[in-house]
């Protein structure tokens, strides 16, 4: 039997708009960088969506590259929504990227018109479908003129295989530069996304969150819980199913030093006085930060959705608890 999603999903969801745009992403949307590739839990697959789906969440990213192997995680998702979810598509926000190693050869890296448009054409394939809504450059490529790599985003919108343009861990000079081509080429550019948390704080730092704003470009956030050391997954030693353990390829051991852990239990401590999990916590103080549209979790379980959605009902942050976080994360 077809999956039939929750009547109800909307109502505790907020959605925020990309900027100036028509655009509305909801607050929390799930990222499926890990644990959607080859090796993992179909069955598990489809739960998280549908978790998902039914709480509101109607933002799914992916990218090119997403498994283990490359593409599987395209190819996976596809296949739900071939066999599950695809009377909802209208009523779903995809993404996909390309920009970093696909496949071997020149063509199949970085940022060159050929790149792009060929891997975007692939990532149709594998999922399925005849168009993505956000089509985004992954990461900044120096070898290829800007003019050409924004050119090739707007030929996918222009194409119909992407509704909108978006770009991936551009900083905020960059990012001008580029808005400047794709509004000359009037391509619909209207999100940047970017790695962003109470650890780590790089756009604020390079110019992308003042950029967006003047830009009037929306904000999406990855990694907004520091690969999983922003919950209280590591507060009494390191699970035997967590990414450390299973991956360890974006999260190694020797990231949970002393120092971190005890930063960690001190953040859980306030996130208790709140009332609210670690991973709840540390979400909203990134959804309070003047334009950011949306965060991206990932989650190896459905109960792990569940609990980041909680974050959108979280209190709002006193001068004094946003000043202890900067003390307790900075120092």
């Amino acid at each position: 039997m077809s999956y039939i999603a929750n009547e109800n999903r909307y109502a505790a969801m907020q959605y925020n708009k990309c900027g100036e745009s028509g655009l509305k992403l909801p607050a929390v949307s799930l990222g499926l960088w890990h644990n959607f590739g080859t090796n993992d839990s179909y069955q598990n697959m489809k739960d998280m969506c549908f978790t998902a789906f039914d709480n509101g969440i109607t933002h799914f990213d992916i990218a090119n590259n997403y498994g283990p192997v490359p593409g599987s995680a395209e190819e996976n998702f596809g296949k739900i929504l071939r066999e599950e979810m695809g009377a909802y598509r209208d009523q779903m926000i995809i993404s996909t990227k390309a920009g970093y190693y696909m496949w071997e050869g020149p063509y199949g890296d970085f940022g060159s018109r050929k790149y792009l448009l060929s891997s975007l054409d692939q990532s149709l394939t594998r999922l399925g479908l005849d168009y993505v809504d956000v089509f985004y450059h992954h990461r900044p490529d120096p070898d290829t003129p800007l003019e050409e790599t924004m050119g090739a985003l707007a030929q996918a919108v222009k194409s119909g295989k992407a509704l909108y343009a978006g770009l991936s861990n551009y900083d905020g000079e960059r990012m001008t530069q580029a808005a400047a081509i794709l509004k000359e080429l009037n391509c619909p550019f209207v999100i940047n996304q970017n790695r962003y948390s109470i650890f780590d704080r790089g756009i604020e730092n390079n110019g992308l969150l003042e950029a967006a704003k003047k830009e009037k470009k929306g904000v999406i956030i990855f990694s907004p819980l520091a690969q999983g050391l922003l919950t209280n997954r590591y507060i009494d030693g390191i699970p035997s199913d967590s990414r450390i353990r299973t991956s360890g390829k974006f999260l190694k051991e020797e990231h949970l030093t002393e120092h971190r852990l005890n930063q960690i239990k001190a953040l859980n401590q306030i996130a208790v006085e709140r009332g609210e999990t670690l991973a709840q916590m540390s979400l909203a103080w990134v959804l309070q930060t003047a334009g950011v549209t949306s965060v991206l979790v990932g989650a190896s379980k459905p109960e792990q959705i569940l609990d980041n959605i909680g974050a959108i009902k979280s209190a709002s942050f006193t001068k004094e608890q946003l000043e202890l976080i900067d003390k307790i994360a900075l120092g």
